[in-house]
C-alpha cells in the first residue's frame, strides 16, 4: 500500500500528530500579545493651575482679614485662597516686625469643619496676634 500511515511493517500510527495543535497554541500567544496594553514607564505629575491673577493678595503689614464665607471659600484680604497658600501668607506675617493682626470673620451659614480646619492651619503657624470679628452676628436676641 502506498499510503500506510503506519511503520514498514503495517501497524497502525500510534503518536498524535502535535504540528496542528502547536500551531494553533502559537497563533494564541501571539493575539494574546497583541492584545496586551503597551506599558508606559511615565511619571504623572500633577502641575498646579495657572492662576487668574498676576499679583497674588499682599500680605497687609498692619491687619489682614481671613473670612470663611457660607459656601466654604477661604478668603484672604478678599480673595479667595486653599489652605495651602494660608499656611505661606501665614509664615510670611510671622517674620514680619510687628507682626501684624489677623481678623477671622467666619460666616455664621459656613460649616463648622472648614472653620475648624482654617483655625487648625492658624494654630500651626504660630500667629500670635489674632482675633474673631464681628461676633455680634452670632448674638441671639430676645433671651
Amino acid at each position: 500500500m502506498a499510503m500506510s500511515g503506519g511503520r514498514d511493517d503495517g501497524s497502525p500510527m500510534m503518536e498524535m500528530n502535535t504540528t496542528p495543535l502547536i500551531d494553533v497554541l502559537l497563533v494564541l500567544l501571539i493575539m494574546f500579545i497583541i492584545t496586551i496594553p503597551i506599558q508606559t514607564h511615565a511619571v504623572k505629575i500633577d502641575l498646579p493651575a495657572n492662576s487668574d491673577q498676576k499679583n497674588p493678595p499682599p500680605v497687609e503689614p498692619d491687619k489682614n482679614q481671613l473670612s470663611i464665607d457660607a459656601r466654604g471659600v477661604v478668603l484672604w484680604n478678599g480673595s479667595p485662597i486653599d489652605l495651602v497658600t494660608l499656611r505661606q501668607y501665614l509664615d510670611r506675617t510671622k517674620v514680619m516686625t510687628p507682626e501684624p493682626e489677623l481678623h477671622i470673620q467666619p460666616d455664621p451659614q459656613a460649616r463648622y469643619e472648614v472653620v475648624d480646619r482654617v483655625l487648625a492651619v492658624v494654630k500651626r503657624s504660630g500667629v500670635t496676634k489674632m482675633g474673631f470679628v464681628g461676633n455680634e452676628q452670632y448674638a441671639v436676641f430676645g433671651k
